[in-house]
């Protein structure tokens, strides 16, 4: 799908460089089954900069194109703890975007009460599962900021927030379901890859 660019501000216009406040955003590419950086864990953002700013920018433009609903930075190459996330339209098709950025983020907490929703991912294109989580999780994080922040979330958000963050430690979402069923996905991966000239696999 053909990029779609737009330009963001970005803080405060370096005196040498008077434009440099106009960002491109770029389409990342997410790389998919069986590529092995998905299993990597990612390690925490030490600073939030412009830097980290533009690629969480990056990130959301890649995640909106796609099209989904969250994306973490493992998923486009890069095994830092960043994570971009907006599930204002899969609540209700007529809302605004309503983008969440997490850096570092962590769940502090889950409920006992669980539920089951079925789920895909950008990086096992066209495979859908039914999975069992926490219905509900407490997250602490920092915003685009830098400032810590926490949010408390049920329904898609919190199956989100748990699907994401589990991409931060190398864990995807059929790794929820039975080693016969994630065994069968991984094959059908793998298989594709080989077919393609890509490095097989995870």
């Amino acid at each position: 799908m053909e990029c779609k660019c737009a330009y963001v501000r970005h803080g405060a216009v370096d005196p040498d460089e008077p434009l440099t406040y106009l960002k491109k955003v770029s389409k990342l590419d997410i790389i998919t089954l069986p590529d092995r950086t998905l299993r990597a864990a990612s390690v925490p953002v030490e600073s939030v900069d412009d830097e980290v700013r533009r690629f969480l920018d990056d990130m959301l433009e890649t995640m909106y194109e796609a099209p989904g609903i969250g994306l973490a930075a493992v998923q486009v190459g890069l095994p830092r703890r960043l994570v971009t996330i907006d599930v204002a339209k899969r609540e209700d098709e007529n809302a605004d975007p309503n983008p969440l950025f997490l850096i570092n983020p962590e769940i502090l907490w889950r409920s006992d009460e669980r539920a089951v929703h079925e789920e895909g991912c950008l990086s096992i294109p066209e495979y859908y599962a039914e999975v069992e989580r926490p219905a509900s999780v407490r997250v602490r994080y920092l915003d685009r900021d830098g400032k810590l922040q926490e949010i408390e979330a049920g329904s898609i958000l919190a199956v989100c927030l748990q699907h994401e963050i589990d991409h931060l430690d190398g864990v995807l979402f059929i790794d929820h379901l039975s080693k016969l069923k994630r065994d069968m996905v991984i094959k059908k991966f793998a298989k594709q890859a080989k077919a393609s000239g890509k490095p097989a696999s995870l």
